[in-house]
């Protein structure tokens, strides 16, 4: 079990394609069973981008700050699938509202296929670059991926950007520090960045994702107003109502602070300890950083600590770790499997497919321990690497 040697480079390829087919499968039996855009649960299909497309609608009709006003949100949503339950709320940035800009300009079903090929074909493309040559498969088979179509989300997008960096840092820092500063369609996500960027000393890199960040923002103050930024800072209260009062279900986010929740914690216990989190992270990966591993090993820890440094994670954002997971598959075939590496991973790799059922029959937070399992391999790589 140390060294997992029954897990050869055959096995995985075969495992891999299998795991592959069956979530063609799942895709296909989604699409199926889908009349109507409703899925067989009753609710839109790919629910979570109803958000997206509903606040897309109110832009193209020219009142982009109603994608902050629940009222006008909820109306949309209402008049395109009457009688659903619940409510899809638009909490991100005006920077991704101009991204969603185009969506409803195509039927819902067509909105979320265009989506989800376009976001899916940038993970695909930016990740396979950090794998050998038959890294497709591990890419397109990651279960986290599956959850990402199933609600519609754009976990894809995000893995693409932190792979693109991984990919670019070394040699071209300026694109990687722009494929970093798009994260801030998602900011939360890039906690680590400016951190990990300044102890790696990774200047270029740095300034091109805090210009990049910034062009982004005055781009959608020029062209969605002054009002939709208010709005936007207006609904930031009702995000941490849904945050605080557990509007979104416990057992779909992968915080440490949902964790805390989970188990009945109150709301000081919870954020006390992902602030204690948060903060221990940062100062590890900034240590880690500082001995400048290589521009991929810095992303992947960057895109480790994502997991860990921010209270609103849902499982769908698991997508991102295809990033670190690919960078640990790449030195372990060339440099050799660390004690215990192999099967860790293979359990990484898994992980999405039992992550809700097993927090719902646990009530425990082990995706914050799987998260950190990740993080501890991530640092434990990189000690074993340097000189």
């Amino acid at each position: 079990m140390r060294d997992a040697p029954w897990l050869t480079a055959e096995r995985a390829r075969l495992w891999c394609t299998a795991l592959g087919v069956a979530m063609l499968a799942g895709v296909a039996i989604l699409v199926g069973t889908t009349r109507g855009g409703i899925a067989m649960n009753g609710m839109p299909v790919a629910g979570d981008f109803l958000s997206f497309w509903a606040a897309s609608d109110l832009l193209l009709a020219g009142r982009p700050a109603d994608a902050y006003r629940p009222e006008p949100h909820i109306a949309v949503q209402a008049a395109l699938f009457p009688g659903i339950a619940g409510y899809f709320a638009f909490f991100y940035p005006p920077v991704f509202l101009l991204l969603c800009a185009p969506l409803a300009l195509l039927p819902y079903g067509a909105s979320v296929a265009a989506w989800l090929a376009v976001t899916g074909g940038a993970y695909a493309a930016a990740t396979r670059a950090l794998l050998p040559r038959w890294g497709w498969l591990p890419v397109l088979a990651f279960p986290a991926g599956l959850i990402n179509i199933r609600y519609g989300q754009n976990g894809f997008l995000s893995a693409a950007l932190f792979a693109a960096a991984a990919a670019l840092l070394e040699k071209r820092p300026v694109l990687a520090g722009i494929a970093l500063g798009g994260l801030a369609y998602k900011p939360h996500l890039a906690i680590a960045v400016p951190f990990v960027l300044a102890a790696a000393g990774r200047w270029r890199a740095f300034f091109a994702c805090g210009a990049t960040a910034a062009a982004l923002a005055a781009l959608s103050w020029a062209v969605l107003g002054s009002d939709t930024w208010a709005a936007f800072r207006e609904g930031s209260a009702l995000a941490r109502r849904a945050l605080e009062e557990g509007w979104v279900s416990p057992e779909k986010m992968i915080s440490l602070f949902a964790g805390v929740r989970l188990m009945g914690g109150s709301l000081a216990l919870a954020w006390g300890l992902q602030g204690v989190l948060t903060a221990s992270v940062l100062v590890l990966a900034m240590l880690a950083a500082r001995r400048r591993p290589g521009g991929t090993a810095e992303v992947a820890v960057i895109a480790a600590a994502a997991m860990l440094v921010s209270p609103f994670l849902l499982d769908y954002d698991l997508v991102v770790t295809a990033v670190p997971l690919a960078w640990l598959l790449l030195a372990g075939i060339c440099a050799g499997f660390l004690p215990w590496e192999k099967l860790l991973l293979v359990l990484l790799y898994i992980w999405p497919l039992a992550a809700r059922m097993a927090v719902e029959a646990t009530r425990l937070p082990l995706a914050v321990l799987a998260g950190l399992v990740l993080f501890a391999l991530a640092l434990r790589r990189l000690r074993a690497a340097a000189p």
